[in-house]
């Protein structure tokens, strides 16, 4: 090959015709169908549309058209539409690093119309009637149109017929340009969008509030499996809806993220988004969400890529961290504790009175309290701790044991039993688990428990329990682990990440990468406990690592940091470490199965978990706790039929 090369003649260097610099940009702008949608609704929206129609023929192929009602081209500026870098958008560059239009680059129409026929339609509010312009021939002429733009796009890549080839179905074409605009239909509810196929409707958004749009556009069954979202996070403000983990999905096709109005992939963005539900998803679930950021324009560089699908911010670790936060808060309180208010009347039950309540009642056990984490040493200090005083360690009575003594850890304090409840005849029947009537105190009127009243338990692993909508099932480990690892993680929390240096360095062959980053982000290393110093330009040295991870692959660790580092700017490897020994440490510590609890031991359990963050999960992401609702109930035994 090289002496077919070195054979050929020497051609001179000279500008390439301006036809071929179109198309060799339209391969860049250009890529299906939905391409040409994206930009020509952009520019619709850029033109202050209130109404944009889509109207395509053979999924895209033959035929699209695009009508907006906006403000309308001038007909002496339609020629320079169709030139190359000519745009109304941006005029120097700093309006170019300002810029808040979703098009600024001037390439679109100029790409598609070297790759295809085309054709616009024009009319301002001022012109007495519209003007049509050729995109091939140049002509120009009158025609009829209302104030607005209508741009027809036919037989897409007729000129590259190989590039035709890689198309795929009509279907498949047809479903890109769907999604196109669904895009733009989240993130401009004031406008009203319709997708026509042909010349049938096949989607139609009209205007509506932010809310109901993204009810219109991903279904009731996003709005009623989601969060909102709502932070501002210094210079930024980040808001949607975040799924729960409940409703994950085996493929990230219900993910999307804007800035500042335009829709982006962004892996910084899927990663922030991502890490907020590390400890609460299952398996490789991945998480569902709508999240707009809206950041100063200074701040980010759309600029990066001709399609403008990508970004670049000033401030990587700053945005990252926003989006994280914003999530997590959002995902944080358990559907118990929203559950009760968005009840519906019809499921409602009422609550059973406590019958003949003694006139002083005993309070609800309390866990004992959880350790704190201090010192260099501080986890294994806390699993020392923990393992003696932490948390409640339920042991089976034996048989004939005192109600006194059953369900409580050896050594530990239990609930004061009432007066002479010693004594009464049920209190052998308590210790067996036995329901009690009055185990409960009563709730001022109006007010009820999320998670309702136990009622008893099944083989020892489930709590079932009585709300106002019907039946609960806890799964009492899972319940109880994530109660455990949520007060561990407070308790580490607080504190800073300790460093331990190390006798003898632990030195590792790095990638030109890893060196690069090591030294560039020394100050985020040092942060999260870690100081690698290099040795060689192919040679790291670890001469500190976090005292809580003395048992951790620290050359694993390390590169994971730096990994993250490297790509997202922030890392939290370190931070997932710890929590995975946390996790480790909540769930030996978690009460077991078949641990038989009295009516107090599985209220206090419910009030836990009430309290508890993310109790919805546990720290594998698997479900604590399931609502039956009356309905559901009757339909299982199929009353009222």
């Amino acid at each position: 090959m090289n002496a077919v090369l070195s054979d050929a003649p020497r051609r001179p260097i000279r500008e390439l015709p301006d036809e071929l610099i179109s198309q060799i940009a339209a391969g860049e702008v250009v890529e299906r169908p939905a391409s040409v949608v994206r930009e020509l609704v952009d520019n619709a929206l850029d033109a202050g549309a209130t109404e944009v129609a889509v109207k395509l023929m053979a999924g895209g192929v033959r035929s699209i058209v695009v009508e907006d009602n906006g403000g309308g081209i001038p007909q002496a500026e339609l020629p320079l539409a169709l030139k190359r870098h000519a745009t109304s958008k941006i005029a120097s560059l700093a309006e170019l690093e300002h810029v808040g239009t979703m098009g600024f680059r001037g390439e679109a129409l100029a790409a598609i119309g070297s790759v295809a026929e085309m054709s616009l339609l024009s009319r301002t509010a001022d012109a007495p009637h519209a003007w049509r312009l050729d995109a091939r021939s140049g002509e120009l002429g009158p025609a009829a149109r209302a104030t607005g733009t209508s741009v027809e796009v036919r037989e897409l890549f007729f000129s590259t017929p190989a590039r035709r080839k890689f198309l795929k179905t009509d279907a498949t074409e047809l479903a890109h340009c769907l999604d196109a605009v669904r895009r733009h239909a989240l993130a401009r509810p004031d406008v009203a969008f319709s997708v026509w196929h042909e010349g049938k409707l096949v989607a139609q958004w009209r205007r509506a509030a932010a809310e109901q749009r993204i009810r219109d556009v991903l279904g009731d069954e996003f709005i009623e499996h989601s969060r909102a979202v709502q932070a501002q996070i210094g210079p930024m403000r980040v808001h949607g809806r975040a799924g729960l983990p409940d409703a994950a999905r085996a493929r990230a096709d219900m993910q999307y993220c804007y800035v500042n109005g335009r829709f982006v992939r962004d892996k910084l963005l899927a990663h922030g988004a991502r890490s907020a539900y590390e400890d609460v998803l299952h398996g490789a679930r991945q998480p569902s969400y709508v999240l707009f950021v809206e950041i100063a324009p200074e701040r980010v560089d759309v600029n990066v890529h001709p399609t403008k699908i990508e970004v670049r911010f000033r401030d990587s670790r700053e945005v990252h961290q926003a989006v994280r936060h914003a999530v997590e808060d959002a995902l944080a309180a358990s559907r118990s504790a929203t559950g009760a208010a968005e009840a519906p009347a019809q499921e409602s039950l009422a609550m059973p009175a406590p019958a003949a309540a003694p006139a002083v009642r005993p309070p609800l056990p309390q866990w004992p309290p959880r350790p704190q984490v201090q010192g260099a040493l501080g986890l294994r200090q806390a699993e020392a701790l923990y393992a003696q005083e932490g948390a409640p360690r339920w042991t089976l009575p034996a048989a004939g044991s005192a109600a006194a003594g059953a369900g409580t850890r050896p050594g530990a304090p239990g609930p004061a039993p009432a007066a002479g409840a010693a004594d009464s005849p049920g209190a052998a029947g308590e210790a067996a688990g036995t329901p009690r009537q009055d185990a409960t105190p009563a709730l001022p009127a109006g007010e009820e428990w999320p998670l309702g009243r136990a009622i008893g338990q099944i083989g020892g692993i489930y709590i079932l329990a009585e709300n106002a909508r019907g039946l609960v099932v806890v799964d009492m480990h899972a319940a109880h682990e994530r109660i455990v690892y949520e007060q561990l993680k407070a308790s580490l929390g607080a504190q800073r990440i300790e460093a331990q240096p190390l006798l003898i360095p632990a030195t590792f062959a790095a990638t030109p990468q890893e060196v690069a980053t090591a030294e560039a982000q020394a100050e985020a290393l040092l942060a999260l406990g870690l100081e690698l110093t290099p040795l060689s330009p192919t040679t790291l040295a670890i001469r500190s690592r976090p005292a809580a991870l003395a048992g951790a692959d620290m050359v694993e660790l390390a590169r994971g940091v730096l990994a993250e580092l490297a790509q997202y700017d922030a890392s939290n490897v370190v931070e997932r470490a710890q929590h995975e020994l946390l996790a480790t440490m909540a769930c030996h510590g978690a009460v077991r199965a078949n641990r038989r609890l009295t009516l107090d031991e599985m209220n206090a359990l419910l009030r836990d978990m009430e309290r508890t963050e993310r109790a919805d999960q546990c720290n594998h992401g698997r479900p604590t706790w399931r609502q039956l609702t009356v309905k559901e109930l009757d339909a299982l035994f199929m009353r009222g039929r």
